[in-house]
């Protein structure tokens, strides 16, 4: 069965709406599956408000549905769902937001939908998320950059793709910060976790995976970091089969 990943680093370019750069892609990735009906996880968006409604489930269902019901598309959020790892098994397609990524990890272990998901998505279900939303198709959330307001069960994610990756990755060094880079802390896991490609995923970028083959698509690079391998920058159309 055909696997097929849509792994967006970032919802909203500064100065743009929310997800409008993406969504062209999102628009042909759903169309190429030919689906209608997108199940929507909102777990990491736990600080969002929208048009009124307070930071909830609800208030981050309705931003996305907003932009989804624009390109043609309905979105059904699983938070509403009385069975949600029934709700996976039956879905068609599947949205995972962007937001804090402990909490999303945290939500889908204490719901058992961790399997769940993996066994739609490797049956074939569509499945598209930005930023903590990409984050967790990886093995495991060790690459995000959010901080840990919650502690998970297990920081193991659905292994969708056999790297990691690291949304929103910047090169800028702020003047006067003390703290370490993003690629000095990218390096201190590759130091424990030295057998693991990690994808410096740039705003504006994204990973289109279709079976065995990856592409990166957007307007920037992306930077590939590996224990032993000097870091190498790749641009879109470049072929980085390699990472799968």
């Amino acid at each position: 069965m055909k696997k097929r990943l849509l792994l967006i680093s970032n919802s909203t370019n500064f100065g743009e709406e929310y997800l409008e750069w993406p969504k062209p892609h999102i628009k042909k990735f759903l169309e190429c599956i030919g689906v209608k009906r997108i199940l929507f996880i909102p777990y990491a968006g736990i600080a969002l408000s929208y048009d009124g409604l307070e930071a909830s489930y609800d208030a981050y269902e309705e931003r996305v549905s907003t932009v989804f019901n624009s390109m043609g598309f309905e979105i059904y959020s699983i938070h509403r769902e009385t069975d949600p790892a029934q709700s996976v098994k039956d879905a068609l397609a599947i949205a995972v937001g962007g937001g804090n990524t402990f909490h999303l990890v945290y939500m889908l272990h204490q719901l058992k939908l961790m399997k769940v998901i993996r066994e739609a998505v490797e049956n074939g279900v569509g499945f598209l998320g930005w930023s903590a939303g990409a984050n967790i198709a990886c093995p495991t959330m060790r690459t995000t950059n959010d901080m840990p307001i919650v502690e998970p069960e297990s920081m193991n994610c659905l292994n969708l793709v056999p790297f990691q990756i690291n949304p929103h990755y910047i090169d800028a060094v702020i003047e006067g910060h003390g703290g370490e880079s993003r690629e000095q802390r990218i390096e201190e896991f590759m130091v424990v976790n030295n057998n693991v490609y990690v994808a410096g995923l740039r705003e504006g970028t994204l990973l289109s995976v279709a079976d065995h083959k990856i592409e990166l698509k957007g307007q920037r690079p992306m930077r590939v970091f590996k224990f032993g391998i000097n870091t190498k920058e790749y641009n879109p159309g470049s072929n980085i089969n390699f990472l799968l």
